[in-house]
Parts: structure tokens; C-alpha cells; sequence
């Protein structure tokens, strides 16, 4: 909103010129979201709390000693995930450019998965369906949101010269073409990247400290990619509005550390499906448009952990009748070898780190 008033402002408020600014308006509105996740916590806790909108956890869930490990969270508001994209969202408007197609598209991917989130916690917590939404209900959607931006990206690519290949990270600038195959690998991508982020939303503050550091990393590789001279000198594609995308990213940012001040441990709020499946599909909508994808596997690396984790139990257990860990995802494997769930969540911030250090490394090699 700022950014289209300030032609209107600066004769006034010459100072409103900084609004043309990228770095600026992401500041600022990294600031605002913080302030609003920060702000609404408590009213959406009550609220929920009133509601008895409470976190389900139940055997099937948490096998074995996970039922006594999690039973206090229990009395745990869930769907947190709320206020954190009304902060992201509003944070957006005010000081984003909203003429900007990337930015339409990161909205579309956010509210789409945040309102498939909010279906399948709605229906768990009202007990018409305990389980939630059907693994058929919710892939069905998630792939038709993924084909959809497929074809969009198709047929109005962020690169005329690359706009269906794919960088490979550390090749020094190879490029692998898709052609019309592109289409599914795009709905992969987001499908795959919302359901690890889902997984990974097991401890206190785990997944939002994760989630929060791979953004950001997609915040400087959104800027770089948007800017001629910086994406030139990195030998990264060239995207030009790409940069928009990193009002996008800080804003997730500032609404995530809000959110992290009531979710850190011990929580007293759980974002829930509502903002584990639209921020992950954030997270790959930006991978996607910056022609970094691949790069996810690396900058993304815990939730990759976390999916393979549940993948090799799940294969190993119909092809052995053995399982690898003693129970998946893997931060729950640490939770029964007896690591304290503050240890753990730690761990896992710092290899996050560390993937997100490996993957903006290799930009320049």
C-alpha cells in the first residue's frame, strides 16, 4: 500500500521516498509483522483457549511413551497458525507491491494450503472427522494447487532463457531442462515441501525455528536473484520483480519470531496444520520462482530429514516387519532415547543452520 502512495506522499513527507526502497519496506515490514504476531498471541490463546480449540493427542499419533511425553500438551491451544499468516498477510499489503505476479503468487499458495490447514484442524477438533481431512482430500488439493502454479509458470516463465530447467547446485551454473515435465515437478515441489514442514511440527518451537531460518535464506537468495547485478555476479538466473519476494520472506520472518515468543518452550500455542502446510508452501512457492529448487534439498535439509525419516520407517516396516527408528519423525526417535525435548529442539536449530549456511554457500561456487 505505502509503496503505490508514496508518488502522492513525498511532496508532502519527502521522507516517504524511502518506500520506494526494497530493503526498506522489508524492514519495515519484518517490524509490523512482528508486531502483530506479537500483539495478537494473547488474544488468539484466550480465545482458543475459550473455544476449546486444544492441541489432539492421541495414541496412534504418539506411540509408545510419546502418549506420557505429550500428554500435557493436550491442554495446549492449537491453530495458532492464524496470526501468524494475518500478520504475514497484512504485513504484505502495507508494504509490499501488490502489482507484483509474485507476490499474487506467494498470497495464492499461503491462503490456499493456510485454508486447506484450517479445514483438516476444524474437523479433528469438532470430531466430524477425527483424523482430520483424508490423506486422498488433502494431496488432491495440495496437487491441484501445484499443477495450477505449473502451468502458470509454463506458459509465463520467471526466466524466458531457464524458465523450465532446473539450476543444479554446485555445477558452476548447469542447467537440467524439463520442457512440459516441469508441470508436476513444480506441484512436487510444493506438495513435498508442505508436508515435510507438517512433520516437522512436532516439538515446542521446532518446525517455526526451522521454517523461519530456511525463509530467510530464500529472503537473500529472492533479492539477489531480483537484482542484475548481484544475480550476475553470483551466477545465479536473473528474475527481474523477484526481489518483492523478500518483503515476502522478512514479513514470514518477523510473524514466525512473534510467534515463537508463545510457541517456544515449554508453548503455550501450536500453529497446527493452519500454518505448518501454507508456510511450507511459502517456503517452495519462493524456491520455485527464484530457480533455486533444488537448493531446497540442501537450504531445507531438516525437513528433508525429518520426511526420509518417516518414509524409511514406513517402507522398512511393510518390507521387514522392522522398524529403523523407534518412532518417526525423527525428533521423536531423539524424544525415546531420552534427549529432553528443549535438547532437541536446540540440535535441530543449529543443523538448520547449518544446511542454511551450505546452501547459500553454494551460490557463489
Amino acid at each position: 500500500m505505502f509503496y503505490h502512495l508514496y508518488p502522492y506522499l513525498i511532496e508532502t513527507f519527502p521522507l516517504a521516498n524511502i518506500f520506494r526502497a526494497i530493503t526498506a519496506r522489508a524492514a519495515m515490514a519484518a517490524i509490523t509483522a512482528f508486531a502483530l504476531s506479537f500483539i495478537l498471541g494473547p488474544f488468539f490463546i484466550r480465545k482458543l483457549q475459550r473455544l476449546r480449540v486444544l492441541e489432539k493427542v492421541k495414541k496412534e499419533d504418539c506411540p509408545l511413551l510419546l502418549q506420557d511425553l505429550h500428554k500435557e500438551k493436550g491442554k495446549i491451544p492449537t491453530m495458532g497458525g492464524l496470526f501468524i499468516l494475518a500478520s504475514i498477510i497484512i504485513a504484505i499489503i502495507l508494504f509490499g507491491d501488490l502489482t507484483n505476479r509474485y507476490v499474487h503468487l506467494a498470497l495464492l499458495v499461503t491462503v490456499w494450503l493456510g485454508i486447506l490447514g484450517f479445514a483438516d484442524d476444524a474437523l479433528k477438533l469438532t470430531g466430524r472427522l477425527s483424523g482430520g481431512l483424508t490423506v486422498r482430500a488433502k494431496l488432491f488439493w495440495q496437487v491441484a494447487l501445484g499443477l495450477a502454479i505449473g502451468f502458470y509458470l509454463y506458459f509465463y516463465p520467471v526466466s524466458p532463457e531457464h524458465g523450465t530447467s532446473l539450476t543444479l547446485p554446485f555445477s558452476g551454473g548447469m542447467f537440467l531442462p524439463l520442457g512440459v515435465l516441469y508441470i508436476p515437478f513444480v506441484a512436487l515441489v510444493i506438495v513435498a515441501t508442505s508436508n515435510a514442514v507438517n512433520l516437522a511440527d512436532g516439538l515446542d518451537g521446532l518446525a517455526i525455528g526451522c521454517i523461519a531460518l530456511a525463509i530467510l535464506s530464500y529472503g537473500v537468495v529472492s533479492y539477489v536473484a531480483g537484482h542484475a547485478v548481484f544475480s550476475a555476479h553470483l551466477g545465479i538466473v536473473s528474475v527481474s520483480g523477484a526481489g518483492e519476494l523478500s518483503i515476502v520472506s522478512v514479513a514470514m520472518v518477523g510473524a514466525a519470531l512473534g510467534f515463537l515468543w508463545f510457541n517456544a518452550f515449554p508453548a503455550q500455542i501450536f500453529m497446527g496444520n493452519t500454518g505448518s502446510l501454507a508456510l511450507g508452501g511459502l517456503l517452495s512457492i519462493i524456491a520455485v520462482i527464484t530457480k533455486q529448487e533444488l537448493l531446497l534439498l540442501i537450504i531445507g535439509g531438516i525437513f528433508v530429514l525429518e520426511a526420509l525419516s518417516v518414509i524409511i520407517q514406513v517402507v522398512s516396516y511393510r518390507w521387514r516387519k522392522k522398524r529403523v527408528f523407534l518412532v518417526a519423525p525423527l525428533h521423536h526417535h531423539f524424544e525415546l532415547k531420552g534427549w529432553p525435548e528443549s535438547k532437541i529442539i536446540i540440535r535441530f536449530w543449529i543443523i538448520a543452520i547449518i544446511f542454511v549456511v551450505l546452501g547459500l554457500s553454494s551460490l557463489r561456487l
